[in-house]
C-alpha cells in the first residue's frame, strides 16, 4: 500500500468536511427523537433495555483471493468510488442468492 493512501485520523478532531458542526452540537435530544421519528428510514431510537439485552453479531471474515478479471469491469467498479471489492463482493452474492433460489 503506498503512503499517500494512508489516513490518519486524530481523536476528538473533525474533518474540514461541509458539516456544520456549531449547529449539530446545537441540537438538543428532543429534536433528534423528532426527527428519527419523522423518518422513515431511520433506525429505531434504543433504550438501556435494548443494549442491556442486545447480542454482538460480528461479520463473518472474507476470504482472501486472487482473482483474475477483465481490466474494464475491474476499471468500472473502481471508477464507483471507495469500496469497489464489497460492491463487487455483493454483486457476486447476489448472483449467488439469486441461483440458489432457482436451483
Amino acid at each position: 500500500m503506498s503512503a499517500k493512501r494512508i489516513v490518519r485520523r486524530i481523536p476528538g478532531h473533525r474533518g474540514r468536511g461541509k458539516t456544520d458542526w456549531a449547529r449539530v452540537d446545537a441540537i438538543g435530544d428532543r429534536e433528534i427523537e423528532s426527527a428519527v421519528k419523522a423518518d422513515a428510514d431511520a433506525a429505531p431510537i434504543v433504550d438501556k433495555e435494548w443494549f442491556r439485552t442486545a447480542n454482538v453479531v460480528l461479520p463473518e471474515r472474507k476470504a482472501p483471493i486472487s482473482l483474475r478479471m477483465d481490466r474494464d469491469v475491474v476499471e468500472w467498479f473502481k471508477a464507483q468510488g471507495r469500496g469497489y471489492q464489497s460492491r463487487i463482493n455483493a454483486v457476486l452474492k447476489a448472483y449467488m442468492q439469486a441461483h440458489r433460489k432457482a436451483g
